[in-house]
């Protein structure tokens, strides 16, 4: 029992090592390549449709209903102490700092990355990939460099519309339900944000576009098994994408918690 325990255990481990080791290669080749002529600014726009402008609907509707429901919680309690003006700046610093970006990341990992895996991980099983290499083509420089340019200046843009829209569903709540005046509204949510709340949400969104880029496309080059297989790493690619997320998010708050205190 414990020898098997054991040998499960190492091979876990085996595994995780050699996914962390792959795709640190991918990322390092991503880097470099991203960096290097020839520019596919073609792809590179086609890729930031997809991932943008494709995904505005979804990230405009999420975004409102978080603004509606983070405002009425907090209502909830600050009715109880006759703070309700406090809900503006609670909302727009929750939304900017932290439910912004991240929510939109983990929609995008959701859309964008599971449809990057299942596209890189059927190329794969039908051999594309191979007969790129063939023609004598880079299939980093040709499938993840435009993915991880295009994802890594989308999803700050992205974040900033879903921030707005999140404020905007606050703002209808407070004031069309809890009858908080508009000019008032405006002047709490402008003076609780700094410049600093706005750059450590921004900055975080850069490397949550950069993990979904390479997470979803290493996932799509391993594929094995066939349908059964793109399936299988498609599902990874998503959970994966979802944990590294979560994980970054608390070491970047953890740090920008030191530097602005």
């Amino acid at each position: 029992m414990i020898s098997q325990l054991l040998i499960k255990l190492g091979s876990k481990v085996m595994a995780l090592l050699y996914f962390c080791g792959g795709l640190s290669n991918l990322a390092f080749q991503g880097f470099y390549l991203g960096f290097t002529p020839p520019f596919k600014t073609g792809r590179i726009i086609e890729q930031a449709k997809k991932t943008g402008i494709d995904s505005f609907p979804i990230v405009s509707l999420i975004a409102l209903f978080i603004g509606f429901i983070f405002a009425l919680q907090t209502a909830y309690f600050m009715q109880r102490i006759g703070s309700e003006l406090y809900i503006a700046s609670l909302v727009a610093l929750s939304v900017v700092r932290e439910l912004g970006p991240v929510i939109t990341a983990l929609v995008v990992a959701g859309r964008v990355g599971a449809a990057i895996t299942a596209e890189l991980g059927s190329m794969q099983v039908t051999e594309q990939i191979d007969a790129l290499e063939t023609l004598g083509t880079n299939p980093v420089k040709y499938l993840v460099v435009p993915r991880f340019i295009a994802l890594s200046f989308m999803l700050p843009l992205l974040t900033i519309y879903a921030d707005a829209i999140g404020i905007f569903g606050s703002y209808l709540i407070c004031v069309f339900k809890l009858g908080i005046s508009s000019a008032m509204y405006m002047r709490v949510t402008f003076e609780a944000l700094l410049f600093k709340d706005l750059f450590t949400g921004l900055f975080k969104t850069i490397f949550f576009g950069m993990i979904i880029a390479f997470v979803s496309c290493y996932e799509g080059f391993n594929v094995e098994g066939g349908a059964e297989g793109v399936g299988k790493a498609t599902r990874h690619s998503v959970v994966t994408s979802f944990i590294l997320i979560i994980a970054a998010d608390c070491f970047f708050t953890a740090l920008f918690y030191f530097i602005f205190p």
